[in-house]
């Protein structure tokens, strides 16, 4: 009788295990994603809802500053570039960097062409 339990207490986790690898599924995942996502993620980074860094790369008057965005957009097409007056002075900013070392290496790329620009974190709109 202990033999038979004994024997039993032994075969069945081997028979388990053998049906449980027998009956298992395998599946290839694919997704097939719009590219709308991708833009959409990009425009999230955007939002003004984290701690963001910018590049300012100088002030001055409108036309000025209209013609600075101008030569920037046209060196460096991979970050956005605004016009925002503040009183006295129109200036134009960088970016929407979300961490300080990623506005510093865009930073140095961008000084060689603006010496005045500087690394910025904005006041948030209350």
């Amino acid at each position: 009788m202990t033999y038979n339990k004994l024997k039993i207490s032994i075969l069945t986790p081997i028979f388990l295990t053998f049906i449980a690898s027998a009956l298992a599924q395998e599946a290839t995942v694919t997704v097939d994603q719009d590219k709308v996502i991708t833009t959409l993620l990009e425009y999230k980074k955007d939002v003004k809802t984290v701690n963001l860094y910018k590049i300012q790369l100088d002030f001055g008057s409108r036309s000025e500053v209209e013609a600075l965005k101008s030569q920037f957009l046209d060196e460096f097409s991979e970050w956005p570039a605004e016009m925002v007056y503040e009183t006295p002075n129109y200036k134009v900013w960088v970016g929407n960097f979300s961490t300080r070392l990623e506005a510093d290496i865009a930073l140095l790329k961008i000084k060689k062409s603006f010496t005045k620009a500087m690394v910025f974190e904005p006041k948030k709109d209350k």
